[in-house]
């Protein structure tokens, strides 16, 4: 008897373990899909300002046809990408450079760069690009944990059984990701209207330049002992 009951005890535990692990699993379901709706909201939030940014642009520089064409030919793709987080990053990459390029083609239009609604649409944009980008660590941070506990032991066991499949990132271009930097505009000659701040490298760093009225140190002679 003494065993009958270890044996029933043994099970209770079990199915207890197996209804918490499925539950905390639907919960981080839900935790994605919600993670994903507040990226979906910033980046309908932006295919919105894309079509007035380009108006506005167009009536001081509607000979930039092609520029103009490709950023709102990239808004349609992304718009139109409605498949797996993977297939909007992949959609997203051509429209951020598009954006770029239009913007760096604005610093030839001082009037444009001086003109407030562009410069309202501007600022908003770039909120627009930071909520965005901490919508994106968010959900990447939930589908990072989902997936450790669908591949994790014992975890995996419920997940098999339930059908609880690994959930895609969203990720974007290296070169064009928000851990890059966060979009600055700038207003400065030569300078261009968007740019992506990325860590410095000190391999390619210029050399440094000594004060002024520095004496610069000779140069060692070969049968010189190191200092």
């Amino acid at each position: 008897m003494e065993v009958l009951w270890v044996v029933v005890g043994i099970v209770v535990v079990l199915v207890l373990a197996g209804v918490v692990m499925y539950n905390r699993f639907v919960s981080q379901k839900n935790l994605i899909r919600d993670a994903w709706a507040n990226i979906d909201t910033e980046l309908r939030r932006r295919y919105d300002l894309i079509p007035n940014i380009v108006e506005t642009v167009k009536g001081y520089a509607a000979h930039e046809r092609e520029v103009l064409e490709n950023v709102t030919r990239a808004r349609a793709n992304a718009t139109g990408a409605t498949g797996s987080p993977a297939d909007q990053a992949a959609a997203e990459g051509p429209l951020v450079a598009a954006l770029r390029q239009l913007f760096a083609v604005v610093e030839n239009y001082p009037d444009l760069k001086a003109n407030q609604n562009f410069l309202a649409l501007q600022a908003e944009l770039s909120n627009t690009e930071d909520r965005l980008q901490t919508a994106r660590r968010f959900y990447n941070a939930n589908v990072r944990d989902y997936n450790r506990r669908v591949q994790s032991v014992p975890s995996n066991v419920i997940a098999n059984m339930f059908h609880f499949e690994e959930e895609e990132f969203f990720e974007v271009e290296e070169a064009l990701r928000g851990d890059a930097g966060v979009p600055k505009v700038s207003f400065e000659p030569g300078a261009p209207g968007v740019s992506f701040g990325t860590p410095s490298d000190p391999s390619t760093a210029p050399p440094a330049t000594p004060p002024a009225g520095a004496t610069p140190p000779e140069p060692q002679r070969p049968d010189q002992p190191p200092v």
